[in-house]
């Protein structure tokens, strides 16, 4: 199984913040959507960084309140670790396990189309799984 398969039952919306936004922007986006990251993109959906609630509840940590009036470039990741559609489920998840990241944008032609959350994806092996599972029950009834 595929990334693309993830997206083909989530959907590829993804809450994006520009550089320009303060963390104070993002945290409320975070919170009126209830998510979890906020891909930081260019005006061509490059990704530039994430930020995730732990990024903020690192920063507020270390810097106080008055960390909320910066600019999300001054607290995302910027190393962004990143898929692509056609990656392997398992893949990802071992990505995301070695990084100990909940999150992952997908990237196709160098442009954000979709993300992925660890969530995401083992609801989606817990799928698979019962599936498989139904298979061999059926199997195992048919001989």
């Amino acid at each position: 199984m595929t990334v693309a398969s993830i997206l083909k039952t989530k959907g590829n919306a993804v809450e994006t913040a520009s550089a320009a936004d303060t963390l104070h922007d993002v945290v409320r986006k975070l919170e009126a959507h209830g998510i979890g990251a906020v891909v930081v993109t260019d005006a061509d959906k490059r990704v530039e960084g994430i930020l995730s609630e732990r990024d903020v509840v690192r920063s507020l940590a270390r810097k106080g309140p008055g960390v909320l009036e910066q600019p999300v470039t001054s607290h995302m990741t910027k190393d962004v670790v990143t898929c692509a559609p056609h990656d392997l489920i398992d893949h990802v998840m071992e990505k995301m396990s070695a990084g100990k990241f909940r999150h992952m944008p997908v990237v196709e032609g160098g442009k954000l189309t979709g993300i992925i959350s660890i969530g995401d994806v083992v609801k989606h092996k817990l799928a698979q799984a019962e599936s498989e599972t139904a298979m061999l029950r059926d199997y195992v009834a048919m001989t």
